[in-house]
């Protein structure tokens, strides 16, 4: 599973045998969290959340604007573009 980007403790990763639609997983601290990238305009949205507390996952949805083109190429660089 690359990681594609980090946000503090956290790794940002895009599974290579996974299902559309594009999204991440955030991984750390031991918690995860799944994010729909809902490419190329976003915003993120969350889609499921495990053991990250609701100030943690506002935080995360709050970085993750400012990547979405980065995130959506690794996507498709991965994945292929459809």
């Amino acid at each position: 599973m690359p990681t594609v980007l980090r946000i503090g403790a956290l790794r940002v990763v895009v599974y290579p045998n996974d299902h559309r639609p594009s999204h991440v997983h955030v991984i750390g601290q031991g918690g995860e969290a799944v994010f729909n990238l809902r490419c190329p305009d976003g915003p993120p949205e969350l889609r499921e959340g495990y053991k990250f507390n609701r100030p943690k996952l506002i935080r995360i949805r709050n970085a993750l604007p400012t990547e979405l083109a980065h995130l959506g190429a690794e996507w498709r660089q991965i994945h292929g573009p459809k």
